[in-house]
């Protein structure tokens, strides 16, 4: 079958050869253990079961995660192995099911749900690049109950030169939407982790803190503020190929950060922000495979 999976539709036929996104229709997984890095309603206490896929629909230079996004580190599991990692994540306490650039296996990965929908009693999260077609996201409909998008750019030049995305803004904010008309406002849990709703993750970049202006105006146009989540995030670390790009080739400054900060408290989002060293290599988790 043609691949028309995410936003780029390339139309390959991943049985015979590889996709944009670097992978087969085969499973390909790279880490899965409990993650406590994540926005405290996600790891909560007991860490967040977190499933890190191979591949990307998204090409960006900056990638911390490149080693699996584009250089397909990772190994193959079948949907019936893939479904027992599932549940035993679950029995290892995790607050949620957490799948990390799930979009090109969505069919084996709502196969392997569905194996196991009667044991699984944990939250689905769906944590992704925001560049999402709308058709995939109805297709989980029933399947996800809490979505991570990111939301990294509002300029379609910045998201065509860092990530190769076309059109990535009306892209991801059509896709946002489709996600909160699914869940609905935030709900949480009693243990204080979200169990239903949208977060939606912004990267703070450097030299583009009028980019994440727009953003965020942009967000409290389409979104009442207690209707998503925003994550403020300053982890940004030129790793990767942001090297060949100058105006990339640092850390964001404290004066950056605060100032989208101050623009996403000023719009009234409740969300979260993190410390300043969060931009550091040793946050990248460990990957496994070849």
């Amino acid at each position: 079958m043609s691949c028309a999976l995410c936003p780029r539709k390339c139309g390959v036929n991943r049985s015979k050869k590889t996709g944009y996104c670097g992978q087969s229709d085969k499973i390909k997984i790279a880490r899965a253990a409990l993650h406590y890095w994540e926005e405290p309603c996600i790891s909560g206490s007991r860490g967040s079961g977190t499933v890190f896929f191979s591949g990307c629909t998204l090409n960006c230079v900056f990638c911390q995660n490149f080693e699996i996004s584009q250089q397909k580190k990772g190994y193959y599991v079948t949907q019936y192995e893939l479904a027992e990692i599932f549940l035993d994540l679950q029995n290892q306490g995790a607050h949620n099911l957490n799948l990390v650039s799930p979009t090109p296996f969505v069919p084996s990965i709502m196969r392997a749900l569905d194996e196991i929908k009667r044991e699984l009693k944990i939250p689905v999260v769906y944590n992704c690049g925001g560049y999402e077609s709308v058709e995939t996201v109805e297709m989980l409909r029933g399947y996800v109950n809490v979505w991570l998008p990111d939301l990294k750019y509002y300029s379609d030049e910045a998201a065509l030169k860092y990530s190769g995305a076309k059109n990535y803004f009306e892209t991801a904010m059509e896709a946002i939407s489709k996600m909160y008309s699914q869940t609905g406002r935030p709900v949480y849990g009693k243990d204080g982790t979200l169990k239903r709703g949208v977060l939606v993750r912004h990267l703070v970049l450097p030299n583009m803190r009028h980019d994440s202006e727009k953003i965020i105006a942009a967000l409290r146009e389409r979104f009442e503020p207690d209707e998503i989540l925003l994550s403020v995030m300053s982890q940004y670390t030129p790793m990767n190929r942001a090297g060949e790009f100058r105006e990339l080739n640092r850390r964001v400054s404290t004066f950056e950060y605060n100032y989208v900060l101050g623009l996403a408290r000023e719009a009234g989002f409740d969300g979260f922000s993190q410390e300043r060293n969060s931009a550091e290599e040793c946050y990248v988790p460990p990957f496994e495979g070849e």
